[in-house]
């Protein structure tokens, strides 16, 4: 086994994995991850027990028992950049060795479910209702840097999607994973289904515009339009397509749960989306709780 460079996997004083600032031991492997850090608070209020608590920068960690079910729960702050600290943290935490700095030769894998906020691109996809995302297709740019490849039916979808938005060169080259199938089917009732977009930004790339012009103006339209097979593009936000791209290539399971707070076909936002999302936190750990 090749030994991992102190420089690439960094190791604090604690024995803590650096940004997480959290052992081996210290993580389950299911896992909930919240974009907000005040938000780990309001998941792991509803825990019968919490047995850990860490903060380092916007990375927060509780885990405890949900009944007999360990769990944790990670923010991990807005963007994919962020989304790839956290994932190749949590995958390092279970699956290499920090005495020996080696790959374990049995690997773990990870139960992760995204719960977050994003805006509706569907016009009956109501503010205040759920979505899980089928798939997360990136226009961010993150899993381009890994050696990892679509399969026939990612390439078909992602071709269907440039000619259809007119993905300007310019943009980085869209990448396409899907969700767990199983954890899909625990998500079913209550929620909408489609493709979630990934951007690298909350301005221009998701389409406002304050100040600045948009080089595609009409981007919103053409992602609301899109549909490939029974395939359609639901709505986007800044994470989802790194969750499932790292996902996807260190064998982990991962589901994107939406709070939609905002329907940009409609211009409508949500009234109270910390209602919204407190309500789809406590449907989410019901549905855990009896898997």
């Amino acid at each position: 086994m090749n030994r991992i460079a102190e420089s690439e996997l960094i190791v604090n004083s604690r024995g803590a994995i650096y940004h997480l600032d959290v052992k081996p031991d210290e993580i389950s492997t299911n896992i909930i991850t919240v974009g907000d850090p005040d938000r780990v608070g309001e998941v792991s209020k509803h825990f019968d027990k919490v047995e850990v608590k860490r903060a380092h920068r916007e990375f927060v960690t509780h885990t405890g028992y949900i009944g007999k079910k360990r769990v944790s729960v990670v923010s991990t702050g807005i963007g994919t950049d962020n989304i790839d600290i956290v994932f190749n943290e949590l995958d390092a935490l279970v699956n290499i060795d920090f005495a020996t700095r080696t790959v374990n030769q049995e690997l773990k894998q990870l139960s992760i479910i995204r719960i977050g906020t994003s805006g509706s691109l569907q016009r009956d996809f109501p503010v205040d209702s759920f979505l899980a995302s089928t798939h997360g297709l990136g226009i961010d740019n993150l899993m381009n840097f890994y050696d990892v490849q679509a399969n026939d039916t990612g390439n078909l979808i992602l071709n269907e999607f440039i000619t259809q938005t007119g993905l300007s060169g310019k943009v980085s080259a869209p990448y396409i994973n899907a969700c767990d199938e199983g954890l899909l089917k625990q998500f079913d009732r209550g929620f909408h289904k489609g493709i979630t977009v990934t951007c690298p930004g909350f301005y221009g790339p998701q389409g406002r515009v304050l100040r600045l012009g948009l080089s595609n103006p009409g981007f919103i339209d053409k992602l609301s339009d899109f549909k490939y097979k029974d395939l359609i593009i639901s709505n986007f936000e800044m994470e989802t397509a790194g969750i499932y791209g790292l996902g996807a290539a260190l064998g982990h399971k991962t589901i994107s749960l939406n709070a939609l707070i905002a329907n940009r076909i409609t211009g409508a936002f949500s009234k109270d989306p910390g209602a919204t999302v407190n309500a789809l936190i406590e449907k989410t750990l019901g549905i855990i709780a009896s898997n």
